[in-house]
């Protein structure tokens, strides 16, 4: 009898470590791995053969579940150490693949290959392309003499980042926002805001609203915002988004989901806001992050003339949203959804983008 595999529990790793393949993403970074495995999983994703890859992934989570599975067996009547692929792939691999839009295969990665199929070099004369298939077994072998629990969880993190990649080079269309009420932008901004973008759509967020002012109200504003991680100093930029007019500086905003303490306030005032002549400056923060005495040093510079103010993004947005009525939220989605569809956005954000979208929808 064939080794049960738990669906629940390999849907459960599988989430987990792709939390941290998404973290890597947002970062910008890669795993590290074996280098000598590198140009097999290379010949792997370097195809539109989708099988062998998802076929590995079953593996990996297989061997990652119970180290007593044969993972060269992956039909349940092969052996009492086979296991049953097929049911893992259409419980947890495909859904898994396919809810996240990654390219997979629409039915069962198994189809590619008859009944009784073993993964073994025995099978080899049979396939049409022999270097992708000895790419598969010397991935599956690697895979086979692991018995750490955290050098496999380092190859299936690895794994998920090739899938990870596969998205990110492709397209992911986006849902339309349509009217919707104050209470769901409400929930919409919140899901944003609490998604982990590496400061990307908080960015996003407030750059739309500040197009939106500009477009109805029919100034001749210049909005400029930083890309993410990019040092305001190194640009001569007044802050992560700056708005001038006719060359003049009317305000410029600092976006940030982390603490802001006093130091950093001094260090804003001397590095951005004395040189540039700045008299209105802006920190988008949780209010909940800011330190007593970020506050008296902002007092201090605004008895000196200087305004520096605290805002919460969630609350601006929404009294802004409201206070332009209709056409002012019709200009906001239509901002908001061109930064969402640019190039350089993560392909993550836009599958979240459209979760969200498709979770205010649903409810009547």
């Amino acid at each position: 009898m064939a080794i049960d595999i738990d669906s629940d529990a390999a849907l459960e790793t599988l989430e987990e470590l792709f939390a941290d393949v998404q973290n890597q993403l947002m970062a910008q970074t890669a795993p590290s791995f074996a280098p000598e495995l590198v140009p097999a999983f290379d010949v792997l994703f370097n195809t539109p053969i989708q099988s062998p890859r998802e076929a590995l992934l079953g593996c990996a989570i297989a061997r990652l579940q119970n180290r007593a599975i044969n993972i060269r067996l992956p039909y349940a009547g092969q052996a009492d150490n086979a296991f049953n692929a097929r049911t893992l792939d259409e419980e947890v691999i495909n859904p898994f693949l396919q809810e996240r839009r990654i390219p997979a295969s629409k039915g069962p990665y198994l189809a590619m290959f008859r009944r009784d199929f073993r993964f073994d070099p025995s099978k080899r004369e049979g396939q049409r392309n022999k270097v992708l298939f000895d790419a598969f077994l010397n991935l599956i072998t690697a895979l086979e003499g692991m018995e750490a629990q955290e050098t496999l969880r380092a190859f299936t993190v690895y794994l998920l980042y090739r899938f990870a990649r596969l998205r990110e080079e492709g397209e992911v269309p986006l849902s339309r926002l349509n009217r919707i009420s104050l209470e769901q932008y409400d929930a919409l901004l919140q899901s944003l805001l609490d998604t982990n973008s590496g400061g990307r759509l908080p960015v996003v967020i407030v750059v739309a609203t500040f197009r939106t002012i500009k477009d109805f109200f029919g100034r001749e504003w210049v909005i400029d915002f930083q890309g993410i991680n990019v040092a305001d100093w190194a640009t001569g930029a007044g802050g992560d988004v700056t708005i001038t007019d006719g060359g003049r500086i009317l305000l410029a905003a600092e976006i940030t989901e982390r603490p802001v303490e006093r130091p950093r306030v001094l260090a804003t005032f001397n590095t951005k806001i004395a040189p540039n002549g700045i008299e209105d400056y802006l920190f988008f923060v949780p209010l909940a992050a800011l330190a007593p005495e970020a506050r008296q040093q902002a007092h201090q510079y605004f008895a000196q003339g200087n305004e520096v103010n605290f805002l919460e993004i969630k609350g601006w947005v929404l009294n802004s949203l409201a206070t332009m009525g209709r056409r002012g939220r019709d200009l906001f989605n239509g901002h908001l959804m061109a930064l969402m569809n640019d190039q350089a956005m993560p392909r993550q954000l836009k599958v979240a983008w459209n979760d969200y979208i498709a979770a205010l929808t649903s409810v009547q």
